[in-house]
């Protein structure tokens, strides 16, 4: 009885679904939307990559600052870094095209500052070994460390001087280095005779200094050997002659070669 004094117009669901509609078609119709206060993948992804940047931009600015309070401090002075005293960059001060060739003179001058000090250390273990000539080789070792190429302005400025004092410097180096793996005695040197004289005595602390100083040595005077080699052909290749240098010597002053602005 009550079915039949139900009211058929009391439920309004009828109307919410197109009674014509394929039942299957409106089922593969129905669509879920996301909900618009989660995220979707690429909110998420310029998020983090809003992230990134601003962690970016902190570091940099990080940058900015600490190097703002050493030119403070020290001027434009950045090496050695433990005690500033010049201006030391590569990729500030030399062509691109040239930065592989001084980094790599650079790294053997590091290998002879390194040798230096080797050489020196080698000559204090035979002085203390007793040998006669201690006194002196230790006296001359130290005198070594001033020798510094100047490639490095070469490089910088492209002109012609700098090459042949490079070419007449660099050449005396090589003799130098020579000269130093030999290791005769009262100068300076802990190459090869010293140190097979120290293998002799025996005196193994001092030889297996020297031997350390020795292959220093030879690893450098290898390295700037064949790197002088290149630097002679780029020099040719840019057209420079000693007749250009003394041109440009005479143009624009000593002075103008022998300061760096």
């Amino acid at each position: 009885m009550s079915e039949l004094t139900e009211n058929p117009f009391a439920s309004s669901h009828s109307l919410d679904t197109n009674p014509f509609d394929d039942p299957t078609t409106a089922s593969s119709h129905s669509t879920i939307y996301p909900n618009p206060n989660y995220p979707n993948e690429d909110q998420v992804a310029r998020a983090e990559a809003l992230r990134q940047r601003e962690r970016d931009l902190e570091r940099r600015e990080q940058e900015l600052a600490q190097k703002a309070e050493h030119i403070r401090r020290h001027g434009r002075n950045n090496w050695p870094p433990f005690y500033p005293l010049i201006f030391h960059s590569i990729p500030d001060e030399i062509p691109a095209a040239s930065q592989p060739l001084i980094n790599r003179l650079y790294q053997l001058w590091l290998v002879l500052v390194g040798t230096l000090l080797i050489n020196m250390i080698a000559c204090i273990c035979i002085l203390a070994s007793g040998a006669s000539s201690g006194g002196s080789d230790l006296g001359s070792s130290i005198g070594y460390l001033i020798v510094i190429p100047p490639c490095l302005s070469s490089m910088v400025s492209e002109q012609a001087l700098y090459y042949y004092l490079y070419f007449v410097f660099c050449g005396f180096h090589l003799l130098f280095s020579i000269y130093m793996i030999i290791g005769i005695p009262s100068t300076g040197s802990a190459g090869l005779i010293q140190t097979i004289r120290m293998f002799a005595k025996p005196s193994l602390a001092a030889a297996i200094i020297g031997t350390i100083a020795t292959v220093g040595w030879v690893i450098q005077g290898l390295g700037n050997a064949f790197y002088y080699r290149q630097i002679w052909a780029h020099n040719k290749a840019a057209g420079h002659s000693v007749e250009k240098a003394k041109t440009e010597l005479a143009t624009h002053g000593a002075k103008a070669y022998f300061t760096r602005g």
